[in-house]
């Protein structure tokens, strides 16, 4: 444990943490350069930037039950950058769906995430995102208030359903619903292990308030 403790605040931990991060978009960027994304680039980079937008939602979600089950609290520390690199992807996300499928066109966009519902869900948990990227800073925290910020992050939940619910509908076209079943069992395990969790403090609290109940102070 110690070593393990050791390992994750070692000073070069957060640059290898942020390189492997950013090998996903470097392999897409190689292959776009040197034409090895398919016969189809375009959707390759829209599916792709999509699926690592999703890998590091589950990886930043799992931070915190990892660290509370292995007690190795130092693991916090590659929170805000893998929540970061979730929105990096999202971004990459829009923008190649934005270029390669919509040319830029921001009116046909418009019309288009009118008109289908897995491109308005899609869009939804992008802005539903960017606040929640916006405010992970220590300044936000502290304008916010440590509990407005707490409740603005756990728009988190919402998104993740909205994720899963863009990326089931993007792949129900092609009777591919394995992949999707495997995201949707692992955020349902992330997001329930910090229910139960919450559920679990918030008894602890009431029983704590009743153990210890105010006096009543006398009126004479």
């Amino acid at each position: 444990m110690q070593t393990a403790t050791r390992a994750l605040l070692h000073p070069a931990a957060k640059p290898l943490v942020f390189v492997l991060s950013l090998l996903p978009f470097c392999w897409l960027l190689y292959g776009a350069i040197t034409n090895q994304l398919g016969a189809n680039p375009a959707e390759h980079l829209i599916r792709s930037t999509g699926d690592w937008t999703l890998r590091f939602l589950c990886l930043t979600l799992a931070v915190t039950p990892v660290r509370t089950m292995a007690k190795l609290p130092a693991l916090l520390r590659f929170r805000r950058m893998l929540g970061l690199f979730t929105y990096f992807y999202v971004v990459l996300h829009f923008l190649s769906y934005s270029g390669f499928d919509q040319a830029f066109d921001f009116g046909e966009i418009a019309k288009d995430i009118a008109k289908r519902p897995f491109i308005l869900v899609g869009f939804a948990a992008f802005v539903l995102l960017t606040p929640l990227a916006a405010t992970s800073f220590n300044r936000a925290i502290k304008a916010l208030g440590a509990k407005r910020w707490q409740a603005l992050h756990r728009l988190v939940y919402v998104i993740a359903g909205l994720g899963i619910l863009h990326f089931f509908w993007m792949r129900a076209g092609k009777h591919n619903f394995a992949e999707v079943a495997v995201y949707a069992a692992i955020l349902a395990v992330l997001l329930g292990w910090r229910v139960v969790n919450w559920l679990r403090s918030t008894k602890r609290v009431v029983r704590g308030g009743a153990a210890h109940p105010t006096p009543v102070r006398s009126r004479s």
